[in-house]
């Protein structure tokens, strides 16, 4: 498998996970400390957040094509975008397995 799938999953994992965090904290920040300008923070984020999640979701898909995972392992990666922190941690634990399994190189190609 190319690198280059490995990467773009990981950028989107980070960048949704950070945004599901800030999400996260301006919901507290509208609902229990009543914080003026949270609902409009609460709305870019939330917008943001969804459609980088679309992207997340097609990239984490491809990722798990590639890697012929079982369906029960492809749910919990693309559920992990959902889960405050979790994309970290799955994202992680990813990685380590599929770093042996990642070339730069494309398929067929000789190395001089």
């Amino acid at each position: 498998m190319k690198r280059s799938v490995l990467t773009r999953y990981r950028a989107l994992a980070y960048i949704t996970g950070v945004l599901l965090v800030l999400l996260c904290l301006g919901m507290i920040g509208k609902y229990a400390l009543s914080m003026d300008g949270a609902a409009d923070f609460t709305k870019v984020v939330s917008i943001a957040h969804g459609w980088l999640y679309v992207v997340y979701l097609v990239f984490a898909f491809d990722l798990g094509s590639k890697a012929k995972w079982p369906v029960g392992k492809q749910l919990w990666v693309l559920l992990a975008g959902t889960i405050p922190t979790a994309a970290f941690f799955v994202e992680r634990k990813i990685s380590a397995e599929l770093a042996d399994k990642v070339t730069d190189a494309a398929p067929g190609a000789v190395k001089a």
